[in-house]
């Protein structure tokens, strides 16, 4: 059994999809503004209730953000001596049920509250009376909260957005953050209910590649030892989340199990190999099928690519390497290679399939720009054992 010392790791947990940076790269701004929309709640708690909407694309941090905004909310509520809990619930997990949602809320307050024998009008009634009688705020955040309008239509957001309407004189405690994908969603509720969630929207937009390598590297220097993940390693974990939609979860993922094949194989480093094999362990992209289907030379191609990944350790080859190792697997097969422009039409057709990705990158210190390749979502080890099998039965 491998010694735990040899990790590469230093807390994996900082990879775990509960935790909470204390740092949000690149949604400094967002924090800010839903800072702002609850700034009363420590000024004038109970004098107003607010409704927010956060949408954005899977993997866009919206969950992360709210999270970060709840505990720096209860935080400085605390210093106030204001009451505040911030309440987080997956409407998913609660099948979208408003009856398992607010029963969760008032688990909050009361552990042991019998599940049977109320209405979610009566849980929600019940809800506010326990705010008053602790004098305590919630800020709930509905995750998912497509799962809940799909579900239970109209009816329930209403009551939700509109329940102060029957607390005339009241303090205001309950406040809402939802969280869904897209707001189209918001198309199947009456105009009324539309109009009280459509006032305040923060939108997440997807994380570019850079923004994507900003993420990753705090990640990396919260829950690896140091020198231990290379900058070509984070990058090339950037362009395969950039490629799914700019999913940072994604990425965090594809790092922590990157990780994983590095301790597995006994590495003092994630090298991009680490990487490809966890992305192929995700989604097995190199079908057998496909590959059989390429032509004699997108193969030769192809199986130049993967070799020069398995020997150089790299992440990324220029398109003049790539050219170079084909060379040689033509030579080893004894078959003539084809020209530059011909190559040209193999990538664009392998880029197609999946097999590898291009990229054109600015050449530094000299004119002009020149293509990269990288293999996403396959390892260069299977990827030569596969294509040198089909190869030895073509030629």
């Amino acid at each position: 059994m491998m010694s735990q010392y040899k990790s590469v790791f230093k807390d994996e947990t900082k990879l775990d999809i509960n935790y909470v940076p204390y740092k949000l790269p690149h949604r400094d701004r967002e924090l800010r503004l839903l800072t702002e929309f609850f700034s009363f709640i420590l000024h004038a708690p109970g004098k107003m209730a607010q409704r927010i909407v956060i949408a954005g694309d899977v993997g866009s941090g919206k969950t992360v953000l709210s999270q970060r905004f709840g505990m720096n909310a209860t935080r400085e509520a605390e210093k106030r001596g204001i009451n505040l809990h911030y309440v987080h619930v997956n409407c998913r997990e609660y099948r979208g049920s408003l009856f398992l949602i607010l029963y969760h809320a008032v688990s909050v307050f009361h552990p042991s509250f019998p599940k049977r024998g109320y209405s979610a009008e009566e849980l929600l009634q019940i809800l506010l009376q326990v705010l008053d009688e602790q004098d305590a705020y919630v800020i709930l955040t509905l995750d998912e909260f497509e799962s809940l309008i799909e579900r239970e239509g109209t009816e329930a957001v209403y009551k939700l957005t509109r329940l102060q309407e029957t607390r005339v004189n009241k303090p205001q405690r309950l406040s809402l953050i939802c969280v869904m994908r897209n707001l189209k969603i918001l198309e199947k509720l009456d105009a009324s209910t539309r109009s009280t969630l459509q006032s305040n929207v923060i939108h997440l937009e997807k994380y570019s590649k850079r923004q994507l390598v900003d993420i990753l590297s705090d990640r990396v220097s919260l829950a690896f030892k140091p020198l231990t993940v290379p900058e070509d390693t984070v990058s090339l974990i950037a362009d395969i989340a950039s490629s799914e939609g700019g999913n940072a979860r994604f990425g965090i993922e594809l790092l922590w199990r990157a990780g994983k094949y590095a301790d597995a194989d006994d590495l003092n480093v994630v090298t991009p190999e680490c990487v490809r094999k966890a992305a192929s362990s995700i989604y097995a992209v190199m079908r057998k099928s496909e590959a059989a289907y390429l032509s004699l030379h997108e193969k030769l191609f192809l199986l130049g690519i993967a070799r020069f990944f398995k020997e150089s350790e790299r992440a990324y080859a220029s398109l003049a390497e790539a050219e170079q190792a084909y060379a040689v697997v033509c030579e080893e097969f004894n078959v003539k290679p084809r020209s530059h422009t011909q190559l040209w039409k193999y990538l664009r057709t392998l880029s197609a399939v999946g097999f590898v990705k291009t990229e054109v990158s600015e050449n530094i210190g000299s004119r002009g720009r020149s293509t990269i390749i990288y293999l996403p979502r396959i390892s260069a080890h299977e990827l030569e054992k596969e294509l040198t099998a089909l190869l030895e039965k073509d030629v």
